[in-house]
């Protein structure tokens, strides 16, 4: 993991002692509202439907367990709803698709303590909103997947500093997100991102980035273009203040559906890449600009030093973790919550936060704890959060896989669904975002409760259902399998279903929005639909194909027709 420099530390604790004074003149009637608004934004504090909302940044995913234990302690301290009609809410996080965690009951009176603990473990909420470059995001398994290129986190880190502040991209026309892949296979959806990079080696064995420009979801999903196949490693800095720059001057400030920067793409074309590579050009000709953008070498070598194995990690003799365990449960586990590894003797391991009765994503303070111990326990104290919503051990011998699997199942963290169609991803929807036009939780909520089963699931398979309670998209729905929107009728909470969907993994396919199949279904008929389609699937498939596969080689037609059954039904009752 990073380690904070002491200049890291003086920054963020710096930036902490700010914010209070900003908070204080703002109680105390000194600095209006509309003033606060942008400093408490650019920290990551929102107003939401009924309280303020914290976003966290956790860059790139990486937590340690210190980390998640104060993150545990604010929440357990501060995010709890003591009077009113909400009294007893809150205790919770709520890890997001963008590898964040996000708290939605601290009092505003109350956050710049908050903001103090967060820099006392080298964290802080500085653009995880806004109208600048957010969060970084990567691959999951990063630093240990089996088929990586190169370690991607550097560049990621390296893409946080330099993006942190930087002056002339504190007010794009709109906010800015980049994702970095270092694997063969993309886990890191790039494609759906403003800006997407994905390593590459050249015959020569030189480290480059392929670029993609203009990804996104919201009210015009776009699959991002490819603006360069190999930029190398040095350089990147520059393209992408070439691009982020381009973007500022041409982009939308008029119309805010129309102000992101894959608006732009589409409608420039060529145009936007000739004027990407013009002024790429023109930074490195410009030696006051060129030479000080590229990265040094031994910057990269600092950076890089920050994340070697840990020092107890050592490749050993690479046992086959099905012969430790006769016990069934550990056995489906196993083939479903364990991971490849690059290093013999090790597996990656997912933590489920996905339980009948939670929403996903929330994540109680007794349970990050627990999974502070378990990361101490087995994986050198080290966590990830993934865009599904889940936590992860990145480092855990495999001969400690069973005392895992116990530790895990008795912490609740056990349930082997990695993939399956009850490991969903939900945004907090209209139960807490002002912007919903519908709840996304409820939903989530049913779907867990209908499958419970897990010889069921086992039997649809892989099945990525995303759910999202508005247009913003947070909970990808255009990249799911089964997706499905949140839309209001005369006030009233209906759901597009879309089919086909891809975040551009092996396991779904190339990068593709999923379509929307027929009108919208009321809430009391949405389940219904989907577990219609799901049966579909189940009588049309042929043997072994997964879901994905039977939509692209059946098209949407009788899956539309199956799901537009349930609404004359619900219509004759």
């Amino acid at each position: 993991m990073y380690q904070y420099t002491e200049f890291d530390r003086h920054f963020v604790r710096q930036r902490a002692a700010q914010y209070r004074d900003q908070l204080e003149r703002h109680l105390k009637g000194q600095l209006s509202g509309d003033d606060f608004r942008p400093l408490r934004l650019q920290n990551g504090w929102y107003v939401q439907r009924h309280a303020p909302m914290l976003r966290v940044a956790i860059p790139y995913g990486e937590l340690s367990s210190p980390q998640l234990r104060q993150l545990a302690k604010i929440a357990r301290e501060y995010d709890v709803v003591t009077t009113g009609p909400f009294a007893g809410q809150g205790g919770y996080g709520h890890f997001t698709t963008r590898q964040n965690l996000q708290y939605n009951w601290i009092p505003l009176d109350r956050s710049a303590e908050v903001m103090e603990l967060l820099a006392a473990v080298d964290m802080h909420g500085i653009q995880t909103s806004g109208n600048c470059i957010r969060n970084i995001t990567s691959d999951v398994t990063a630093g240990i997947a089996p088929d990586e290129i190169e370690d991607p986190r550097p560049y990621c880190e390296i893409l946080r500093q330099w993006s942190t502040l930087h002056p002339e991209f504190a007010h794009l026309p709109r906010k800015f997100k980049i994702a970095v892949s270092g694997a063969t296979e993309d886990r890191a959806a790039i494609l759906w991102h403003d800006i997407g990079l994905q390593i590459q080696k050249d015959v020569s064995g030189a480290v480059g980035f392929q670029v993609f420009v203009g990804g996104g979801m919201g009210r015009t999903p776009i699959i991002a273009t490819e603006v360069a196949a190999f930029v190398p490693w040095q350089q990147i800095l520059v393209f992408i203040e070439a691009i982020v720059r381009v973007y500022n001057l041409a982009g939308r400030r008029d119309n805010l559906y129309k102000a992101r920067i894959k608006i732009l793409v589409k409608a420039e074309g060529q145009k936007f890449i000739d004027a990407v590579n013009e002024e790429f050009r023109r930074i490195l000709a410009d030696d006051l600009g060129g030479h000080e953008q590229l990265i040094p070498a031994a910057e990269l070598a600092r950076v890089r030093a920050c994340f070697v194995d840990p020092a107890a990690v050592q490749a050993t003799h690479d046992l086959d973790p099905a012969t430790l365990s006769s016990d069934p449960a550990y056995l489906r586990w196993l083939a479903r919550n364990v991971q490849p590894h690059r290093l013999n003797g090790y597996r990656a391991v997912t933590l489920s936060l996905k339980r009948v009765g939670i929403a996903p994503g929330d994540t109680s303070a007794a349970v990050m704890d627990a999974a502070a111990a378990l990361a101490d326990g087995f994986s050198q104290g080290e966590l990830r959060v993934s865009h599904r919503q889940n936590l992860l051990l990145p480092w855990v011998r495999v001969a400690d896989l069973p005392a895992l699997f116990q530790a895990a199942r008795a912490a609740g963290f056990a349930t082997p669904n990695a993939a399956l169609l009850t490991d969903q991803i939900a945004c907090p929807g209209g139960d807490y975002c002002a912007l919903a036009n519908a709840r996304s939780l409820p939903l989530a909520a049913e779907i867990a409760e209908r499958y419970q089963d897990i010889d069921e699931l086992d039997d649809l398979g892989d099945i990525d259902l995303h759910i999202s309670g508005c247009i913003n998209s947070c909970g990808h729905h255009h990249s799911g399998h089964i997706g499905v929107l949140g839309v209001d009728k005369d006030g009233s909470e209906w759901y597009q279903l879309t089919l086909g969907g891809s975040d551009g993994s092996t396991l779904s396919g190339p990068a593709t929005p999923g379509k929307v199949i027929g009108p919208s279904f009321a809430a009391d008929e949405i389940a219904d639909a989907i577990e219609a389609v799901l049966a579909t699937y189940k009588t049309e498939r042929q043997a072994g194909e997964r879901f994905i596969e039977t939509v692209k080689r059946l098209g949407l037609d009788p899956f539309k027709t199956a799901a537009n059954a349930v609404r004359v039904a619900t219509a004759r009752a």
